[in-house]
């Protein structure tokens, strides 16, 4: 609702959102709704719901629009920096990198097939909002991904990279690729690499989670974006 989207259906509890000041803030928002917003039971919102302890609403929501961005073709990025995620599997974590993106000021997320669904249940809890406020490019061709390299930097993270992550320089236009800890780049990704990002860790330490190792890096655009005056 914030976002300026109407849902296209919300099932709630009045009684349970009574229990906290910012569930009763959104019941007032949910009964001012002209349409589609409907009190039900605990019953039928644990049926409408996948998950084992409901908060007392759920809200179905429009898919965001992609009629500028098709399938097959070239693509436009608009942001400074684009997040490619490359065969990223768990849902969880491809939720938490969106989360992250958002809050350090990227825009724009374009996955690789491979890839979790980026709308799958548990990427959008994960996600925390981040769905929509974020333009989402899901499964796209590593010849796509090859066409917007043209003009920006590719860095491609890695445990074992040549460059640190705080020695790049965050305010060129550029791709990050986040990859899976299990499978390494695609070779497509490796390819398309002006440098292999790495985050200095103690000694003994394999590689961190992708999720985790995305928020350090993404911040570190975000810091040298706010140095920048943006």
């Amino acid at each position: 609702m914030k976002a300026g989207l109407s849902p296209a259906l919300v099932l709630f509890n009045p009684s349970a959102l009574r229990r906290t000041e910012r569930g009763t803030a959104l019941l007032r928002q949910l009964e001012a709704l002209d349409a589609g917003a409907s009190p039900a039971t605990d019953a039928v919102i644990a049926a409408a719901s996948d998950t084992r302890t409901p908060q007392g609403v759920v809200a179905a929501l429009p898919l965001p629009a992609t009629d500028d961005a098709p399938l097959q073709g070239p693509l436009a990025l608009h942001g400074t920096l684009c997040v490619v995620l490359d065969g990223v599997q768990d849902p969880g974590n491809l939720g938490t990198i969106l989360r992250a993106a958002w809050a350090a000021g990227v825009t724009e997320v374009l996955t690789t097939p491979g890839t979790a669904d980026p709308f799958g249940p548990k990427a959008v809890r994960a996600g925390m909002g981040a769905h929509l406020h974020l333009r989402l490019l899901p499964d796209r061709s590593w010849d796509q991904v090859a066409a917007l390299a043209i003009d920006r930097d590719v860095l491609l993270a890695t445990a074992h990279g040549d460059t640190r992550y705080d020695a790049v320089d965050w305010r060129r236009p550029g791709l990050l690729i986040l990859g899976s800890e299990a499978h390494g780049p695609a070779p497509a990704a490796a390819r398309l690499a002006t440098a292999r990002v790495y985050i200095p860790m103690a000694n003994g330490v394999e590689s961190l989670n992708v999720a985790v190792a995305a928020a350090v890096l993404l911040f570190e655009y975000q810091r040298q974006q706010m140095a920048n005056g943006r």
